[in-house]
């Protein structure tokens, strides 16, 4: 039980710091601290979108949580077999996250 109430913190707090990414792409300056990490956890793909001024999906972020991250990689690869593309999803969730 003790393990359950941490993790629920955990995915409480990490729910509270994402942005809200309903808006159009962020103007951002390319690179620095934020594209570093964004690079080192998420992959290059990630961090040159980051550069961009694209967002990342709470499905992301919710991939540096212990064990929640099976489930989002799991999920994800569920939707990649269905099919969809990137431009769907953009179309959609938002598109800046594309």
């Amino acid at each position: 039980m003790k393990k359950l109430s941490i993790i629920a913190v955990v995915i409480l707090a990490t729910a509270w710091i994402i942005p809200n990414t309903c808006e159009a792409k962020v103007k951002r300056d390319p690179g620095g601290l934020p594209a570093f990490a964004v690079g080192c956890c998420w992959g290059i793909r990630v961090g040159t979108e980051w550069n961009e001024g694209a967002d990342l999906h709470w499905r992301e972020w919710l991939r540096i949580v212990p064990y929640v991250n099976i489930v989002i990689a799991i999920w994800d690869g569920i939707d990649a077999s269905s099919g969809i593309t990137a431009h769907d999803w953009a179309e959609r969730n938002a598109a800046n996250w594309y």
